[in-house]
């Protein structure tokens, strides 16, 4: 478990290097849902998502001579750009296993980070298993995406942010993938104001988290099918899970169609481009399954290119 100070420490590590990301209301929606929503844009954030509060943490903390050989991480592209950015800012090389099918403006944008890509099938191989024989064989310190105490603990700087900002909230969503964005926020949340709900929210098709809750242990799925390609996680990381069932009220899911209303809601009416792993929260409030009075909501991130950007809202109305 991971404790409000671990957070707040992060904090001080990443205080003038990661971008204190600004919280957009919109009348319009408040409407819309019938509650005072504020909306944490880590969409804006270095490398276009919160990853880059959990890498930076991870990286920063490393003793110097194990940081100097270089670090490995495995995603399939937010994680990614996050190390390899953070791995430049604090001067080291950065080698990411990435699935060979990831987002072309994610890998892109990886590489232009400096980071060495390796290309892996996410269908059929395990990016675990490569990740950690990779680093044993090259000497290099493993960044997990989630499941490491530091990532967990710089990811809650986003909510800490926000409930510094917005305080009283009855309310907070966040969107999960392996859990370590929804694990930081959680341990911010529920020791800064005890009595707040907080939701997660996964694509219908990547609903490990919320089989696991329900069952009460990790429960491992098929890779899921979803645009949410930041939320494909196949099982709950260990850690993660540890904190999420102690500390998460409940996790719902949304469509693939239902995150494309968001994304395009956000884009039309506040002007922010938000993936559809970052869209997940907005789309739980439009359909009902998420509710609150006075709500924050993590939009986790904002690494869509342009052209798959019209592919999926090009044709809708």
């Amino acid at each position: 478990m991971i404790e409000l100070a671990d957070v707040q420490a992060a904090a001080q590590r990443l205080h003038g290097v990661a971008h204190r990301t600004a919280v957009f209301t919109s009348r319009t929606l408040d409407e819309r849902v019938g509650a005072e929503v504020h909306l944490k844009a880590e969409c804006l954030q270095r490398g276009g998502a919160f990853k880059f509060r959990g890498a930076y943490n991870k990286i920063a903390s490393l003793p110097e001579d194990v940081r100097a050989r270089g670090v490995l991480a495995y995603s399939s592209g937010n994680h990614a750009q996050a190390v390899a950015i953070a791995a430049r800012l604090l001067g080291t090389s950065a080698t990411i296993v990435m699935p060979e099918d990831a987002p072309p403006a994610k890998l892109e944008a990886t590489r232009g980070y400096g980071a060495e890509i390796v290309i892996y099938d996410r269908w059929t191989q395990s990016r675990e298993e490569i990740g950690v024989q990779l680093s044993e064989e090259r000497g290099l310190a493993l960044v997990r995406p989630y499941d490491d105490p530091l990532v967990m603990a710089g990811q809650g700087t986003a909510a800490l942010e926000l409930l510094e900002e917005v305080p009283a909230l009855d309310l907070l969503i966040a969107p999960v993938g392996g859990g370590g964005l929804i694990a930081g926020c959680s341990t911010v949340a529920k020791a800064l104001q005890p009595g707040i709900r907080v939701v997660g929210v996964e694509p219908e098709a990547g609903d490990d988290t919320a089989r696991s809750l329900a069952a009460g242990e990790r429960v491992h799925i098929d890779v899921p099918r979803t645009i949410a390609d930041g939320l494909q996680a196949s099982a709950p990381g260990e850690l993660t899970f540890a904190v999420n069932r102690e500390l998460v009220d409940d996790v719902v899911t949304v469509s693939d169609d239902e995150i494309l209303d968001a994304m395009a809601f956000l884009f039309d009416r506040l002007k922010l481009v938000v993936e559809p792993s970052g869209a997940v929260g907005v789309a739980a409030l439009f359909a009902g399954r998420a509710r609150g009075a006075r709500v924050g909501v993590v939009l986790s991130g904002g690494n869509v290119g342009v052209a798959r950007f019209a592919e999926l809202l090009g044709g809708r109305e």
